[in-house]
């Protein structure tokens, strides 16, 4: 007798959403959902030091699966940082609090490249393949969205030693040692890729590409220094079969070179309005985002406006419902969670 073949998940909205086709409603995130406005996670985080809760694959689980138990969104996001694989490589980095990563040695010479070694993932960061198993596991049919930092915004923390508004010693060091600095980005490219690809082969099923500082770039130094790094990031990821998610915030002037990236969707800030964002880049690439993020802050009638003006401004196809950045640490949780059931109500498409 001939075994029954083994039942084949279906593919999920944002998964869907993420390629360009028909969904029955618009999927929903949101950057930062696990963390800091929720309270059951500054409980658990109590005495843990961020990186530390990063590498503890049942806390890592836990703090991921928190806002898809709450919100009931369409996609969990992997809790970790941008940094996590400069660690695991051996770079001496903390996260303090109400500053971000603190590089101990920032790298400034040729001789200071040679301690970003490639990262070797099931050596060096064990724990996040183990933490992606056990989420996925109770995850069920919601997708998980794995992330890796750029090279740029990796290669400005490393330069600056901390986090910068302006990243002028990263900016300098392209314009005086321009090799150096591809040096750089080259070698942060090989472990996002590392990263990434351990991620996606551990059960992720999207990744975002987080260039948060890129925005601080002129559009030529963008191209001339960035985007061919970035285009080899995403053509070497390509081969996962997962869509790619590519996002920098305050970087409206350089949405069509990094949509030129090669990723399959980009991220939009709220600066820029969806209309515009798809007559700029066409069609050849989804849209995910973007409202403010103090909207959830603001109450609920402008909560109700906001949205609706946001869906009527939103493309009908390739569309990811997200906020413009990160959730702010003083939004109400509740307002989140009506925030998913408004945008569920207004999309969804009857039968």
């Amino acid at each position: 007798m001939t075994a029954p073949a083994p039942k084949t998940r279906p593919t999920p909205l944002l998964v869907r959403a993420l390629r360009r086709e028909p969904v029955e409603r618009k999927p929903v995130w949101f950057m930062r959902q696990a963390g800091r406005s929720l309270p059951e996670y500054r409980e658990l985080r109590q005495g843990v030091p961020m990186l530390e809760m990063c590498r503890t694959p049942d806390l890592c689980a836990e703090v991921t699966l928190q806002p898809v138990r709450r919100h009931g969104v369409d996609a969990a996001i992997f809790f970790s940082d941008i940094v996590t694989p400069l660690e695991g490589i051996g770079i001496d980095v903390e996260i303090q609090p109400g500053v971000g990563p603190v590089i101990a040695e920032p790298i400034r010479t040729e001789a200071d490249l040679e301690r970003l070694r490639p990262l070797e993932p099931e050596t060096d960061l064990p724990e996040i393949s183990e933490a992606i198993r056990i989420i996925t596991a109770e995850l069920g049919d919601t997708p998980l969205i794995g992330f890796a930092g750029a090279p740029f915004t990796l290669a400005s923390y490393l330069v600056e030693g901390r986090p910068s508004k302006s990243q002028e010693m990263a900016r300098a060091m392209q314009l005086e040692h321009p090799g150096l600095f591809r040096n750089l980005l080259e070698r942060l490219a090989d472990i996002a890729v590392a990263s990434l690809k351990a991620q996606v082969e551990a059960g992720v099923q999207a990744v975002q590409v987080f260039d948060s500082w890129a925005g601080s770039l002129s559009e030529q130094t963008y191209r001339e220094a960035v985007l061919p790094v970035s285009q080899r990031l995403f053509a070497e990821i390509e081969e996962l079969g997962v869509p790619r998610i590519h996002f920098a915030v305050n970087a409206g002037h350089l949405m069509e070179a990094m949509a030129e990236s090669g990723c399959d969707a980009m991220g939009v800030d709220w600066r820029t309005p969806l209309s515009e964002a798809r007559r700029r880049l066409g069609d050849g690439v989804a849209l995910q985002g973007n409202l403010d993020p103090t909207v959830p802050l603001a109450g609920p009638e402008v909560l109700e406006r906001k949205t609706r003006a946001l869906l009527d401004d939103a493309p009908e196809l390739g569309h990811v419902f997200n906020l413009g950045h990160g959730v702010l640490p003083s939004t109400d949780p509740g307002m989140l969670t009506e925030l998913v059931g408004l945008v569920h109500e207004l999309t969804e498409k009857e039968n």
